[in-house]
């Protein structure tokens, strides 16, 4: 029996090979195109969810509650594809064929989120142990400001107090800070000039950091000013930072740096309480000798400011929800963002390498 293929058979063909052909090829691009959305996707959602947590740990250490870490361990993502298609046709002799095409294409995303604790003795001997030098010349060299970095990672250079009691839960004595803060702003100065180099060096295994001053800049005005307050000899290219200084040396600065816990206590004193939990005790207030109330402002105002509303504010970069106020760093304070950043990367840097045996906790997000 001869079969005979109709003008309309041979369109029927013809759309059906197209219609297919579209489908494939739209299949076949499917992969890189949900990678390119996806990453970046889950890229944005894993830092600022890092950055609402360390926001929130800095706003409980200012109210005495304990601070708590979820590592994001691992994200996997997986993508089922469904496709379907369909023709129909009706074909007589004589009569214009009559057919249509269906079809349909589906991708569904199933996500698993795996949290990792951070907690363990490793965990908390990096938390409570003083900050390393070489961390602090990494910085450095990172592009950082020396003064933030100095501000954040020291609590003591020589007899310059830097609050060490900040380094703590919130003092009731107002601290000592504008002398080392007045030093540490000489050093930014010769910083913005490139005058100045600081690396990292280990003396018979005792770890320093040495600060070099340019041959032609060694007595600018404020290299000058800076030994002077740090009671060192004017005047020098080498300046030698320790824990354990020489005795009589004049080119040596013993140094105090705080924990990377101390550090995040110093920084939480920039969390502006509402007026209520204050009067409430849910917070220390810290006294002048004079007995007035300290506005710590004075030690933080410039670095940080972590700002407070009843209500929800609008378009910020960072905000966290916590005992009914709304804690927030404004978008638009560049310096706060820069301090909140460094703060980050010490704390990546500190806790970055801890792998703790803990449970893991894998959430499956999506059907």
């Amino acid at each position: 029996m001869n079969t005979r293929y109709f003008p309309s058979n041979i369109s029927l063909l013809l759309c059906l090979i197209a219609f297919y052909s579209f489908l494939f090829m739209g299949c076949a691009n499917l992969g890189p195109t949900t990678l390119k959305s996806e990453r970046s996707n889950y890229n944005l959602a894993i830092q600022r969810t890092n950055d609402e947590q360390l926001l929130l740990n800095l706003v409980r250490l200012k109210y005495r509650d304990t601070p708590f870490f979820m590592e994001v361990s691992s994200v996997a993502s997986q993508f089922t594809l469904s496709s379907t298609a369909n023709a129909s046709a009706t074909l007589q002799d004589g009569v214009k064929g009559l057919f249509g095409l269906g079809g349909s294409l589906g991708l569904t995303e199933k996500p698993t989120v795996t949290y990792s604790p951070l907690q363990g003795d490793k965990f908390i001997q990096r938390v409570l142990s003083p900050l390393p030098l070489q961390t602090i010349a990494l910085l450095f060299h990172s592009g950082w400001s020396i003064e933030r970095i100095f501000r954040l990672c020291f609590q003591r250079m020589n007899h310059l107090k830097n609050a060490p009691g900040a380094s703590g839960p919130t003092p009731s004595l107002a601290p000592q800070f504008l002398e080392f803060v007045s030093a540490v702003k000489y050093l930014r100065a010769l910083q913005v000039q490139d005058a100045i180099n600081l690396s990292y060096f280990e003396a018979e295994g005792v770890p320093q950091l040495i600060l070099h001053i340019n041959e032609e800049d060694k007595n600018r005005e404020e290299a000058k000013q800076f030994a002077l307050a740090v009671n060192v000899e004017p005047g020098k290219t080498r300046y030698v930072l320790t824990f354990a200084p020489t005795f009589n040396r004049t080119d040596q600065i013993r140094i105090v740096t705080r924990s990377l816990l101390g550090t995040m206590f110093y920084l939480s004193q920039a969390v502006e309480v509402s007026t209520q939990d204050t009067l409430r005790g849910k917070v220390t207030k810290t006294k002048t000798s004079a007995g007035d109330v300290f506005d710590w402002k004075k030690v933080t105002g410039d670095l940080l400011r972590i700002r407070s509303l009843p209500e929800k504010p609008e378009e910020n970069a960072m905000i966290i929800f916590y005992r009914g106020t709304w804690f927030y760093i404004d978008d638009s304070d560049l310096s706060s963002k820069s301090t909140f950043s460094l703060l980050a990367q010490i704390f990546s840097l500190q806790a970055g390498k801890i792998k703790d045996n803990a449970p893991l906790l894998t959430l499956p997000i999506g059907q």
